[in-house]
């Protein structure tokens, strides 16, 4: 079994006496809005819509020793955590007195990124007057990454596509031309992928430029005081949090649909508190499986760390410091720390489903804060690949649709809403303009939002028509058939998730690929968010409310409600 405390204390990062607390707060709010402005300048000179629409990056800023001090308030949470392992590990490869101004590595090695191929770390480092003064990083999901497309069937990673381990995109501003080749000769869409692959490179230079206005504006030659008390203070934040739960081991396990072949994918997790630490140990959960089921371990501490982040210490922002108090343990080979060279290409699949875990084991003792399951963790997600045209272009096209969040303790689910990944539900009008797609029905799901004193968030239908030329690859990731989204401390399951094509629901896997052709039609259902508390206990006029909208059915409100 391996273990790994998440940042473990750094006897250099003591308190300041020289940076009261309103200074710190301005300063510390000035390194988020550098890391606002790279990712919108990566949104905004992103090429697929992935990216600009649907938010499927992150930026972070670094110290000089590789502390995570900001991150972006869009795109992924759960990335900042990768990031920070990314840069550590480029700095093994490359250790720093060897970077020079003008460099940018790249890598997408899943072990030490965010889990799967498709995503590309970019890594940078800023120099102000010849010294160090930090790092600058960033994650996007590409559009295609060569191999059997982003899929669910694969059997290990020398299926799943490019492999780029740490190297240099740009070595003092020189551009690595024989990389870009290989990307371009191998890849479905090169033009789109580059380009984002480019607007990473222009997140990172802007958030360098703002990076040095900000030390010459501070007067600082380092950004090590100010990461030193932003690490101690999200670290004290988060301890404080922990430590206002009773000491004890709290347990819960959790079930999912499994993978195409009928393996079994079972979750289990202990939470030990003990004053003001925690341990999160997942032995007992499932083997790693022979489809692309398999979660890496970095990917395991980040849904394990930001959804307990969630619920224990919300409001400040996250920062190094705010997991340091977690330890996270999965054993060596298991579903969530897999060995090399396993397949990993759906890692969400099994990821996003830590966080439910994790509440259902808490919920005994803080009943107040953990939400019901969400339809939309993991996302459902349908990926069709095929000829745009008759010229031969290729296109992927991935529709960001969201089902229901669970429902909270005060509140209900959000509908539509994706939990934990924060993913946005991309344009369908920006989806038709850049694949041959037609959205011909997109609406909520009455009743699919999980019964409880508060109502799961509504999931939706969504239909869409293949309008290209020729033959195309639907590559499907989907859960929640068998195992519904589940209600939280008497709430109710939502609803399942169901896909079908021409109005078949048979004859395809679900986590995996099959051919459609055109003017085929893919009607999907994503799930609605379980309920939260007994239903018998929701505000009639609430019941009353959801008939009047359409959200909940009469039989609904009589069956279940009792209205």
């Amino acid at each position: 079994m391996t273990a790994v405390d998440i940042g473990a204390a750094d006897e250099e990062l003591a308190p300041s006496a020289r940076i009261d607390p309103i200074t710190l707060e301005i300063l510390w709010s000035r390194l988020i809005a550098i890391a606002d402005e790279a990712a919108t300048t990566l949104k905004r000179t992103a090429f697929s819509p992935i990216v600009t629409e649907s938010n499927d990056f992150a930026c972070v800023v670094f110290d000089a020793r590789g502390n995570a001090i900001a991150e972006n308030t869009i795109g992924i949470p759960s990335f900042n955590m990768t990031m920070g392992v990314t840069l550590a590990e480029m700095l093994a490869w490359r250790p720093a007195d060897q970077w020079r101004p003008g460099d940018v590595a790249c890598t997408n090695n899943p072990w030490i990124t965010s889990g799967h191929l498709p995503d590309v770390t970019v890594i940078a480092p800023v120099f102000r007057a010849g010294r160090l003064l930090g790092w600058t990083g960033s994650i996007a999901h590409m559009a295609d990454i060569s191999g059997a497309l982003w899929s669910a069937d694969t059997r290990s990673v020398y299926e799943e596509g490019m492999f780029i381990p740490p190297m240099l995109l740009i070595e003092q501003g020189e551009l690595n031309e024989t990389l870009l080749r290989i990307l371009r000769a191998n890849l479905r869409m090169p033009v789109e992928v580059v380009g984002d692959l480019m607007a990473q490179v222009t997140a990172g230079r802007t958030a360098a430029q703002r990076l040095i206005e900000f030390a010459d504006e501070t007067g600082v030659d380092s950004l090590d005081e100010i990461s030193g008390e932003i690490c101690r203070l999200s670290e004290r934040s988060m301890r404080r949090a922990v430590s206002a739960i009773p000491d004890g081991t709290y347990r819960a396990a959790h079930d999912l649909d499994g993978t195409m072949d009928g393996e079994a994918v079972h979750l289990e997790v202990a939470v030990t508190v003990q004053g003001d630490a925690m341990t999160v140990d997942y032995t007992g959960t499932s083997p790693e499986v022979t489809r692309a089921l398999n979660v890496v371990k970095p990917y395991t501490d980040a849904y394990t760390c930001y959804p307990l982040k969630c619920v224990l210490d919300p409001n400040t922002p996250r920062a190094e410091g705010s997991y340091r108090c977690i330890t996270v343990s999965a054993p060596e080979g298991s579903i969530l720390n897999p060995r090399y060279p396993a397949p990993v290409n759906a890692r969400q699949l099994v990821g996003h489903c830590l966080a439910i875990t994790l509440y259902k084991a808490l919920a005994p003792v803080i009943p107040d804060r953990v939400i019901a399951e969400s339809g939309s963790a993991p996302s459902l997600r349908a990926v069709i690949s095929g000829p745009r045209d008759e010229s031969g272009r290729q296109f992927t096209a991935i529709p960001f649709i969201n089902g229901g969040m669970g429902a909270r303790p005060v509140a209900d689910g959000l509908s539509t809403t994706c939990f934990p990944s924060n993913i946005e539900a991309g344009s369908m009008e920006a989806l038709e303009a850049t694949a041959p797609l037609r959205i011909r029905r997109k609406e909520l799901l009455p009743d699919s939002g999980g019964a409880g004193t508060y109502r799961g968030g509504l999931g939706q239908n969504v239909e869409i028509e293949l309008l290209a030329p020729g033959e195309c690859t639907l590559s499907l990731f989907v859960e929640h058939v068998r195992n519904r989204p589940e209600g939280i401390l008497g709430g109710h399951a939502g609803g399942a998730s169901r896909v079908t094509i021409n109005g078949r629901g048979d004859g395809f896997p679900l986590k995996g690929r099959s051919r459609i052709r055109p003017g085929d039609r893919i009607n999907i259902n994503y799930p609605g968010g379980g309920g939260y508390g007994d239903p018998a206990e929701r505000d009639r006029d609430a019941v009353r409310a959801d008939v009047h909208a359409g959200l909940v059915s009469e039989s609904a409100a009589r069956e279940v409600y009792g209205l």
